[in-house]
Formats: structure tokens, sequence, C-alpha cells
């Protein structure tokens, strides 16, 4: 569980300290990318507290996610339908979902930490 933490956190450090400039044309597909990706993250780090955590299922997730996602919202502006919001909802419900059962999870261990203290 920590190397997702880390890598969050050396991400967050480099897009804070490199000057890329996103052109305005393609801030959709980042969007979604970013989605994507946040998606996959939680997901790993959610089987990987309920122990069920795969690298190669994370890491094809990953990518199939973001290629899935930016493949969807060019056929969309190809034929001039939002259909990258599909996306935006799919990928937003998965990672509230996936947040809500990480918040449970943590959750459970101090309701339980707090009835070992009690009793």
């Amino acid at each position: 569980m920590l190397l997702p933490l880390i890598g969050i956190m050396i991400g967050i450090f480099l897009g804070m300290m490199l000057p890329i400039d996103i052109p305005t044309a393609y801030s959709s597909y980042m969007s979604i990318a970013v989605l994507a990706a946040l998606d996959s993250v939680f997901g790993g780090i959610r089987s990987t507290l309920e122990k069920q955590f795969e690298a190669d299922v994370f890491i094809s997730g990953f990518f199939g996610n973001a290629v899935l996602a930016a493949g969807l919202t060019y056929l969309g502006e190809r034929l001039d339908v939002p259909i990258y919001l599909c996306a935006i909802f799919v990928f937003g419900y998965r990672l509230f979902n996936n947040f809500a059962l990480i918040r449970r999870h943590f959750l459970g261990l101090l309701r339980k930490k707090s009835y070992l203290e009690d009793n």
C-alpha cells in the first residue's frame, strides 16, 4: 500500500515543479486521462487492502482505461457528441466507490482498535 502513495506524492511533486503547458485543445483528453489514472490508483489501493492486488491487472487497467477514455473522447469529438461524459461518469463513480471502500476499511480498523482498547 505504501508504493501507490509514494507514487502519488512523487507525481504531485513533479507536476508542481515541471513547467508543462497543456494546449486547450487537449484539455478534455487530459482530464479524462487523469480521472482514469486516479480510478486505477484507487482501485489498486483498495485491492491491496483486500489482499487481492495483482500488478499485471493494475498495469493493464491503468493503461487500458486511459486508452479507452481517450478513444471515447476522440470519437466523441469526431461525431460532435460529448461521449467523454460517459467516461467521466463511469470513472467518477468508480473513483468515489473505491474511495468509500478504502474509507470503510480504515474506519473498521479504527473501530476494532477502539473496541479492543475498551475491553
